[in-house]
């Protein structure tokens, strides 16, 4: 356990891979200023399987080399500010990819397998813009029968927050199987709680199918409201107004440079 949210921040180096959840699912906005303050750099994003304002945040801060994604916006708020920039500069590299192909590409790791075939993606564009994915004959056809070989996405961490643990660092996700698939994946697990409960998650009935054992996770600190801005299931609301705060400063780099400056002055609300 930690109550350091920098002693985390400190498991990201240059040039790691970097997975991250989608904005409904415990998205840790607590670990984004901390790891712009590490300066890591060369960073790649894994979307898992879409990002929004803490990829928005760490591009703006010039520590992200590539960004794997279904998508990045922030939702009500519209565009992605400086990740658009970003890209329209080319200041950034883009992996278009696909939500089932991410969970693919996850699911293999998971697995130890180096691939997973997904047929979805047959015809699309966006195998163009892949030259990591490879097309195939399916060997069990008596026919032509094309299909997509997804690689293995392994992440070296995967950062993202959660209602509660135990003092055991089995953490209690719910529903949100994105984020187990994410632990399983990764060579380390950064997650940030509300609370710590006393007990065991596993040991109770009413937890234990929603809890990720302490097994896939390196460490875990408590932030209050780590979320905010987003909202956090069965915790709290996403604070709309204040992201829309963001996606109108973030317009510009000034804007950014100003935000992210008084953010790290003001509380949370």
């Amino acid at each position: 356990m930690s109550s350091d949210l920098r002693k985390l921040a400190k498991h990201i180096e240059p040039g790691m891979r970097i997975a991250l959840p989608v904005d409904y699912a415990g998205v840790s906005m607590a670990m984004t200023q901390p790891i712009i303050e590490h300066g890591a750099g060369d960073l790649d994003l894994v979307c898992v399987p879409t990002g929004g304002l803490q990829v928005d945040q760490l591009v703006g801060a010039g520590l992200v080399r590539s960004v794997e994604t279904s998508a990045v916006s922030l939702g009500e708020a519209g565009g992605a500010p400086r990740f658009n920039q970003a890209v329209k500069d080319g200041a950034i590299r883009l992996r278009d990819a696909t939500c089932p192909a991410i969970h693919a590409g996850l699911m293999a790791a998971q697995k130890g397998s180096p691939f997973v075939p997904l047929r979805g993606l047959i015809g699309t564009d966006v195998l163009r813009y892949r030259d990591d994915w490879r097309v195939i004959d399916n060997p069990f056809a008596g026919a032509p029968d094309p299909i997509v070989l997804i690689p293995a996405i392994t992440p070296d961490v995967a950062v993202f927050h959660a209602p509660m643990a135990d003092r055991h660092g089995n953490v209690w996700i719910g529903r949100r199987r994105e984020l187990a698939a994410m632990a399983y994946a990764s060579r380390t697990t950064l997650v940030t709680v509300e609370r710590l409960v006393e007990g065991s998650l596993l040991g109770n009935e009413t937890t234990a199918a929603g809890t990720l054992p302490a097994l896939y996770v390196t460490e875990v600190a408590v932030a209050q409201k780590g979320a905010w801005p987003y909202g956090l299931w069965g915790e709290y609301q996403t604070d709309t107004g204040e992201i829309l705060r963001y996606a109108k400063a973030a317009r510009t780099a000034e804007g950014f440079a100003d935000y992210m400056a008084r953010a790290q002055t003001e509380p949370v609300q």
